[in-house]
C-alpha cells in the first residue's frame, strides 16, 4: 500500500489543539499541542504526544505539573504564536494576557478552559513520547467551542 493515501486517512483523526504552559523557577514557556486526549475518567487522566526533542519536555518530569489551556475555535493566533515552540531562554509570553499564580504555568486568558495537571508517566511512542498526567484543577473561562484540528496529512503536522 502506497505511503500517501495512509497518511491521508491518519490525517483524518481530529483533535484539538491547545497550549501547554509550564512555570520553573525563572522559565516560564508554552508550546502548540494537538495530540491531548483524556483517558481516565477516574483518576481524570490526559494523554498527551510531544516530540522530545522540544525544550518542554525536559521540564516534565515526574509529578511536575503543567497547564494545558484549551483554545477557543477563533483563537488562530494562538497557533501562529505558539505553532514554532519557544527555546527555554526565550519569553513565550510577551504581548499577551496571561493570569499567573493559579496553575503551574501562564492561563492564557483568552482561553476557552485551562486544566493544571501533574505528570505521572512518560513512555517512548516512536518518534514522540507519550506523557500520562492527571488532571488536578481546572475550569471554564468562556463559553465558546474549542478548537478542533483535522490534518491533511498523518505524516506530519
Amino acid at each position: 500500500m502506497s505511503a500517501e493515501p495512509l497518511a491521508a486517512a491518519l490525517g483524518r483523526i481530529p483533535s484539538g489543539l491547545f497550549v501547554l504552559t509550564v512555570q520553573r523557577g525563572d522559565i516560564e514557556t508554552g508550546m502548540l499541542a494537538s495530540w491531548v486526549q483524556q483517558c481516565s475518567f477516574n483518576p481524570p487522566l490526559l494523554s498527551l504526544a510531544i516530540n522530545p526533542k522540544r525544550d518542554v519536555a525536559s521540564l516534565l518530569t515526574p509529578d511536575s505539573l503543567f497547564t494545558l489551556n484549551i483554545l477557543e475555535d477563533t483563537q488562530t493566533d494562538m497557533i501562529v504564536h505558539f505553532g514554532r515552540g519557544f527555546p527555554l531562554n526565550e519569553a513565550a509570553f510577551t504581548e499577551l494576557e496571561v493570569i499567573r499564580g493559579q496553575s503551574n504555568g501562564p492561563i492564557l486568558a483568552e482561553s476557552l478552559a485551562f486544566l493544571t495537571c501533574q505528570v505521572k508517566s512518560r513512555h517512548s511512542a516512536g518518534d514522540h513520547d507519550l506523557f500520562i498526567a492527571q488532571v488536578i484543577d481546572g475550569r471554564m473561562l468562556d463559553e465558546g467551542h474549542p478548537m478542533v484540528h483535522v490534518r491533511k496529512s498523518g505524516s506530519h503536522y
